[in-house]
């Protein structure tokens, strides 16, 4: 009995310590932290996934684009609001990660774009997702996936809305670019 308890034990500090070390704890220089997605409707085939990346070099990088099994196309886009109206806009150049420095992506600013999903994405469930960057190369993270109207991750990283809507008042109306 006491040989399984040792065995059980070791299995659970395994499964518990797993995640933890997937995730953002690379020697790379770029690190992910808490990397989501909101939950999509039958039928939508765009969606988006947040996240925070950390550069720990001394030079800047640039996340440039990226793949998943769950969709066609990875793109790298931005959110913003211009004179009222909600745009959006793939980044053809990459999103810079400064040096020593940190980019947030979330709701209403910048975000990995997924294009021509598979299937819909399902709130409680996991996706792999691999990150292209400049110099860094590639970073294959996992994605949870949030419930559909998520503003944050579900460990509490705040996501917040960005733009330049100086009103501060709603969404406005949203355009593809």
């Amino acid at each position: 009995m006491r040989a399984f308890s040792r065995f059980a034990f070791a299995a659970i500090v395994i499964a518990i310590a797993a995640p933890a070390f997937a995730q953002g704890t690379t020697t790379a220089p770029i690190t992910v932290q808490h990397p989501w997605a909101r939950a999509t409707p039958a039928g939508a085939m765009t969606g988006a996934v947040y996240m925070t990346l950390d550069n720990t070099s001394a030079s800047a990088d640039r996340l440039t684009g990226g793949s998943s099994d769950v969709a066609d196309k990875v793109q790298i886009h931005e959110m913003s609001v211009v004179n009222g109206v909600m745009q959006m806009r793939q980044l053809a150049d990459g999103l810079p990660v400064p040096a020593g420095g940190s980019v947030v992506l979330k709701p209403g600013s910048y975000h990995v774009m997924l294009i021509g999903l598979k299937k819909p994405l399902t709130a409680g469930e996991t996706f792999p997702l691999t990150l292209t960057f400049a110099k860094a190369g590639n970073i294959s993270v996992t994605v949870a996936v949030q419930a559909i109207g998520a503003m944050q991750d579900d460990k509490g990283g705040m996501s917040g809305m960005k733009g330049n809507n100086k009103s501060g008042g709603g969404m406005g109306n949203m355009e593809m670019k």
